[in-house]
């Protein structure tokens, strides 16, 4: 069986993570220096694929991330590959953030609430749930077997929840900094169901010594 393989990985570090801060799509923060030190501790004890093709969140923390574990593949920056924007609540210190009422109204998943001048949770979803079956059009398209994809947790996770077998929820899909899955499809899954199935994690042998 023939199968087209894509590599979804969360972005590393930036010094907003390191702080706290509840950073989404509205504040554009690059690598910090221990962000770039774990991507490449990651690199050295466990094995990421080799590909031509990156997609890519334009923000700088997603293609950095991207240049250091996969140098020399062409990265393609989408702007539907970003995190949510938080409105009032970007870039707030999340110790901060828990005291306030309205955030604890907006942060039930069930919510239909908007942060002032955010993004609405169902447009967000809407936006980056589809991203996945995109990105294997493209590479069905184009005929490349296997590519990557940096990007960040809530996106990686509303793809996951949509069209990766086994089906899960969103937040059981959660995944660390640098890491992620592997997730592949053939053309007949494509064209039949619009499903991918997970196989492994990002990178290879990560998760061997949890549990």
């Amino acid at each position: 069986m023939h199968y087209y393989k894509l590599h979804l990985i969360r972005h590393g570090l930036t010094e907003g993570n390191l702080n706290g801060r509840y950073i989404g799509s509205g504040t554009d923060l690059p690598l910090c220096e221990e962000g770039r030190a774990q991507l490449a501790e990651l690199k050295e004890q466990f094995l990421y694929p080799e590909v031509p093709l990156v997609f890519s969140s334009p923000l700088q923390r997603a293609t950095q991330t991207a240049e250091v574990l996969f140098p020399g593949a062409k990265i393609v920056a989408l702007d539907d590959l970003k995190e949510m924007y938080f409105g009032k609540f970007e870039n707030r210190p999340v110790e901060e953030l828990v005291k306030d009422p309205e955030f604890a109204a907006w942060i039930d998943p069930n919510s239909r609430e908007v942060p002032e001048g955010g993004e609405d949770r169902k447009a967000f979803y809407d936006r980056t749930s589809g991203m996945l079956m995109k990105m294997f059009e493209y590479m069905l398209k184009t005929h490349t077997t296997e590519a990557a994809c940096v990007t960040h947790g809530g996106v990686i996770m509303n793809m996951m929840a949509s069209h990766v077998l086994p089906m899960a929820k969103p937040e059981e899909w959660m995944t660390d900094p640098g890491c992620g899955y592997s997730v592949r499809l053939d053309a007949e899954m494509w064209m039949r169901d619009h499903l991918a199935e997970a196989f492994d994690v990002v990178p290879r042998g990560y998760l061997d010594d949890i549990g």
